[in-house]
């Protein structure tokens, strides 16, 4: 007979959390199914940990966003964030609803390029490409968001070393009472770089200028933002028009509308908190129609949207490894997956439910990870029903950023996995072997 197991009670204050007018806060509620697929039934074919994306939800999200802007202003286009999440599946999924690629490096532009997106369709953004990059999207037409000085000369040099006629825009930043200020990308508004900048580009010889750029911040939870941005980018145009006689083809708004994860240290859950995409939408086309266009010269609005129409798209499955208790008596739980795996861990209380029904006992308990750091912490403090070892939980909205930032650190990097329409699943990155870990070194002659 197998003998059952022992735990050492303890005796604990009690301390029944915050309270509301429906009661305690409780999350223990089992998440046993994904899209009606069976989350242990995932973990068994796959393996443990494992990431599981959506396509459903992508679809839902990126529709409804384009409602709501859409049914506001009269020429919306999406541009999907490819550092948000550049695994190629979902990429493609975005494309197939008509968005173009935003990206930031010459990596990104070349994963676009694959995914069969046109050059004209993608933006390039960031503060690092080479040379060779800015003639390659120059020749692609692709929109070049030029981001300080030393990029504005060069792409002025290339452009008549090469005979190009780059279609460039600049990125501002600028004060929109939000601190910090994201004042390290771009040209600055408030003390005339902006205008600066501008003035070259439109008296260069071969500079294009197409579009005005900003991103103001990111996980922004005020609308009112956006509104100061959108003003400010009008007025530049509206200035460039004055001025030169020239239109700007459109105002990108760059993203940073938040999802509704919970921030740390946040007093209630985001669900709360986060304000819609529709109080976003009227923020900025308010502006944009109230600045006295004629409706032939309205800019085209552009959005490079990315965590709010992904991050509830995604799911982290794992496996407890362990239980214990720590020196203050606290309880600890051990998970297959941590920093490594869920970034998004230090600075979101990532809500985390059991894979299968449990007791209705609860207790407070730290979510470690496996690696070997004292930072390695999935949720500092979280009231769940009791976990042993064997049981399997389920992290949600890990969609944005974690599939892009993760690390190859002490442990492998695992499987993702994508639930398509007709709830069939599609392995879209293998897990990490360490085969794969050792093809990218070399070992010199003398240690072989």
């Amino acid at each position: 007979m197998e003998k059952k197991r022992y735990e050492r009670p303890t005796l604990r204050k009690m301390n029944t959390g915050l309270m509301n007018k429906f009661g305690t806060k409780t999350e223990n509620e089992p998440l046993t199914h994904i899209e009606s697929v069976a989350v242990k039934g995932l973990l068994k074919e796959y393996g443990s940990p494992l990431f599981v994306l959506s396509e459903r939800q992508i679809r839902r999200n990126i529709r409804n966003a384009s409602r709501i802007f859409n049914t506001r202003y009269p020429k919306v286009q999406f541009a999907w964030s490819y550092k948000t999440n550049y695994m190629d599946a979902v990429c493609r999924t975005f494309h197939q609803e008509g968005s173009w690629a935003e990206v930031v490096s010459g990596f990104e532009y070349d994963k676009a390029l694959n995914n069969g997106v046109p050059g004209h369709q993608i933006i390039f953004n960031g503060p690092d490409k080479t040379d060779e990059q800015l003639v390659l999207a120059a020749r692609n037409n692709s929109l070049i968001h030029i981001d300080h000085y030393d990029e504005l000369y060069s792409l002025i040099r290339l452009s008549n070393e090469h005979k190009l006629n780059p279609k460039v825009a600049i990125r501002v930043n600028m004060d929109t009472g939000i601190y910090p200020k994201w004042d390290r990308f771009g040209f600055n508004f408030e003390n005339g770089q902006a205008w600066n900048a501008l003035t070259r580009i439109v008296s260069s010889e071969r500079l294009e200028l197409v579009g005005l750029h900003c991103h103001i911040g990111t996980f922004m939870l005020s609308p009112n933002a956006y509104a100061t941005a959108a003003r400010n980018l009008c007025e530049l145009a509206w200035s460039v028009k004055e001025r030169y006689g020239k239109m700007v083809h459109y105002l990108d708004l760059g993203g940073g509308f938040p999802s509704t994860n919970t921030l740390k240290g946040a007093y209630l859950p985001g669900t709360d908190t986060v304000p819609s995409l529709d109080q976003f939408a009227d923020a900025i086309t308010d502006v944009i129609l109230g600045y006295g266009f004629r409706p032939e010269e309205l800019p085209l609005l552009i959005l490079e949207t990315g965590r709010a129409l992904i991050d509830d798209a995604g799911y982290l499955l794992g496996t407890v490894l362990a239980t214990k208790r720590l020196s203050d008596g606290r309880r600890a739980t051990i998970l297959d997956f941590g920093i490594n795996s869920l970034f998004t861990s230090f600075w979101y209380e990532h809500k985390v439910s059991p894979a299968q029904p449990l007791g209705q006992q609860t207790e407070e308990t730290v979510l470690y990870g496996p690696l070997c750091m004292n930072i390695d912490v999935v949720r500092e403090s979280i009231v769940m029903p009791l976990l042993e070892k064997g049981n399997q939980v389920v992290v949600h909205q890990v969609g944005a950023y974690n599939m892009t930032q993760w690390m190859q650190f002490i442990t492998l990097r695992p499987a993702i996995v994508l639930i398509d329409e007709e709830n069939k699943t599609h392995l879209i990155r293998k897990a990490e072997t360490t085969e794969y870990i050792n093809s990218q070194e070399l070992l010199p002659t003398h240690l072989n």
